[in-house]
């Protein structure tokens, strides 16, 4: 199964509602531990992640609304 860019945000927006700023934390770990042990994919997907919950978190992207990337 495949993610949208969509379902990435509402994931993002999902964390960020669920655990505030320390969902950035989690994430931001999840990068760090998957990159030590070698798991590049999913450190990629975290990183994604952490990106995503910092333009939320500091206002740049609206969670209600939808994200186009180009």
């Amino acid at each position: 199964m495949r993610m949208t860019t969509g379902d990435l945000y509402r994931l993002a927006n999902d964390l960020a509602a669920e655990h505030g700023p320390a969902a950035s934390d989690y994430a931001s770990r999840a990068v760090m531990t998957l990159e030590a042990e070698g798991a590049h994919d999913r450190a990629q997907f975290w990183f994604l992640m952490l990106v995503l919950l910092a333009d939320i978190n500091s206002g740049r992207i609206d969670p209600e609304g939808s994200i186009t990337v180009h």
